[in-house]
């Protein structure tokens, strides 16, 4: 046997000696983390080379392509979507022990899912969608309390859904669609859950358990059977099929063309659904919303106005009702609504359904408690500020987290081109919830990142695209980086075109600032002196390098989360990057006048305040 592969072994022996409280290192410097990874590489084919860079002799898996570590060395994340990937997945993925999240989906990894993924007791995050996965749901999944969101679908599994898996209480989402899944429908305890395209599932409340009794296998022949007698069933048996087949027809012509049935009140009318996404009659609306009553208005913009609304089943939403004199058609308009709707990760705000008329666009999202940033931040009814330094350093890793999901997981990718406080929502944690993404798009009307109109908000609009109309997804990283400046401060950035009545610009007064180390003058005076002076070090370090005026040279989102999450000192000085910082002037306001924003630009400004 070589010498590599009896090492190889000797390291995965190993790994079964480890105890997951002890640090990553053995006593003689061995890293057991490294040698589960090299087993999750030596069960994978990587055609494209992503993993060329994991090193058996690495004794610091974190610094290898689509691994996150903890600040204290333990793999916590494997994010390897869309590479490509086929071969199946090592049970040797269950000594990483740290690992919080897990994403392989949008590859073609064949095989079973190991048992051994039940191990991973912190895991919150498991998306293997959209693979050859085949075999039976684990029942081990039940074990992962703190699992959030389990992504299962469009996959070969068959068997019946585990019911350790159904009773999982903590999960936010759970899709086990287009699947082979058999027996009977279980209660789901998960707040959103989608089993679609399981034929071989039913519903035991209709079946009776699901107790199929077939006809005994020699009945056929049972004497005294006349001939006749068989023909008639065979001729009963060959119209039912023919009946099947033509209600299974009428259904998908229904669905297709988008038709309602001519019976049934209208407010019961809405029960297609497009993945998970449900289709709102108008009726439904009206009556969720008080007849779009003034006192429900949450927030208005470009968009259009967004409604509080309650559902008939009692679920609180946020109702956008889209304002655009140039609609699109049903069908497009049904397809970037589709493509929103498969957006689906922790950091960004979900779609729940839409409504479509003639003359009508609504989206229907869940309704956010806490508001947004732009709500807290400005926030000044209490002597203690609603959101403190470290609250509103998890926001800016949530919705970097969120950014990155869309720039680089999701296909195809989507551009904000809005980012900003007011979009960041908080959940009832103060989670970071990225609203209002893939909006811009929709409305423009062409498949072109070139728009007919600038679409954004003025102090957050990157060069490039407010002189040329060019989006790309450094656009958006532009803007975040004003969102961190507003994380930071506390107030608003305004801009004008002219700089008339300006002290100075900004950004190069946060460049003054760091260098002559009084960065503490940025801080929000709200937060009285409560703040990490490294974490603000390396915040502004971040901010100067998203906002050079090249967006060449900004940082990619992936880049900015991995700062972040380190939270000490940025290690690329923004003083030695290439580039200018952009030097349009702007300045910071503490009011936060929406109807201000409209006026400050000669472009179309998108406000959309208040909660979602």
């Amino acid at each position: 046997m070589e010498a590599p592969a009896l090492l190889f072994i000797l390291l995965q022996m190993m790994l079964h000696l480890a105890c997951s409280s002890d640090p990553p290192l053995s006593p003689k410097g061995l890293n057991y983390e490294v040698a589960a990874l090299m087993a999750v590489k030596s069960w994978m084919r990587d055609e494209k080379g992503v993993m060329d860079g994991w090193d058996i002799n690495s004794v610091d898996p974190c610094t290898w392509s689509m691994v996150g570590c903890s600040p204290d060395g333990f793999v916590i994340s494997l994010e390897m979507a869309n590479n490509g990937l086929s071969g199946a997945l090592s049970p040797s993925i269950g000594n990483l022990t740290h690992l919080q999240t897990m994403l392989l989906q949008n590859n073609k990894i064949s095989g079973p899912i190991p048992v051994e993924v039940g191990k991973l007791a912190q895991l919150k995050t498991l998306h293997l969608s959209n693979n050859q996965l085949i075999g039976e749901i684990p029942r081990t999944l039940g074990l992962l309390a703190q699992l959030d969101y389990l992504r299962l679908d469009w996959n070969n599994l068959s068997g019946q859904i585990p019911k350790a898996v159904a009773d999982l209480k903590g999960l936010t989402y759970l899709d086990l669609s287009f699947n082979n899944l058999s027996g009977p429908f279980p209660k789901i305890l998960a707040k959103d859950y989608s089993l679609a395209g399981n034929k071989f599932l039913c519903n035991s409340s209709v079946l009776h358990g699901c107790a199929y009794v077939p006809l005994p296998a020699n009945e056929t022949n049972v004497p005294g059977k006349s001939d006749s007698h068989r023909f008639a069933i065979a001729i009963s048996s060959s119209v039912g099929c023919v009946l099947v087949i033509f209600v299974l027809l009428f259904f998908y012509w229904l669905q297709h063309c988008r038709w309602h049935f001519p019976f049934g009140s209208d407010a019961e009318n809405h029960v297609f659904e497009i993945g998970h996404l449900k289709q709102f009659s108008f009726r439904e609306i009206q009556l969720a919303t008080d007849y779009f009553n003034s006192k429900n208005i949450l927030g208005q913009g470009g968009f259009g106005v967004v409604y509080k609304g309650y559902l008939k089943n009692g679920t609180v939403v946020a109702v956008k009702r889209l304002k655009d004199p140039n609609f699109t058609g049903q069908v497009q308009f049904q397809t970037e609504v589709e493509m929103i709707g498969l957006a689906l990760h922790r950091n960004l705000l979900r779609l729940y359904g839409f409504c479509m008329t003639p003359n009508e666009r609504m989206l229907i999202y869940p309704y956010m408690p806490n508001g947004s940033v732009a709500d807290r931040l400005r926030d000044q009814q209490h002597e203690i500020p609603s959101l403190d330094w470290s609250k509103r350093m998890q926001i800016a890793i949530g919705a970097a987290r969120g950014l990155l999901y869309l720039h680089e997981q999701c296909n195809p990718k989507i551009i904000h081109r809005d980012v900003k406080a007011a979009n960041i929502l908080l959940d009832e944690s103060f989670e970071a919830i990225v609203g209002d993404f893939g909006l811009a798009k929709l409305l423009d009307l062409r498949d072109s990142h070139v728009t007919t109109a600038v679409r954004g908000t003025v102090g957050h609009i990157a060069p490039e695209y407010l002189s040329t109309g060019q989006s790309s997804e450094k656009t958006d990283v532009f803007g975040f980086g004003i969102l961190l400046l507003e994380l930071i401060t506390g107030q608003k950035t305004i801009c004008s075109g002219n700089g008339q009545g300006q002290k100075g610009m900004i950004l190069d007064w946060v460049r003054t600032l760091r260098e002559e180390k009084r960065l503490h003058m940025l801080v929000d005076r709200n937060l009285k002196g409560s703040f990490d002076a490294d974490e603000l070090e390396n915040v502004v370090g971040i901010i100067l390098l998203c906002t050079q005026s090249n967006p060449a040279f900004r940082l990619k989102m992936s880049d900015v989360v991995k700062a972040l999450e380190a939270g000490s000192r940025m290690a690329v000085d923004p003083e030695e990057s290439q580039g200018v910082i952009f030097s349009r002037s702007c300045s910071f306001s503490g009011s936060y006048d929406g109807a201000n924003e409209a006026t400050s630009f000669i472009i179309e400004p998108m406000e959309l305040s208040g909660p979602r």
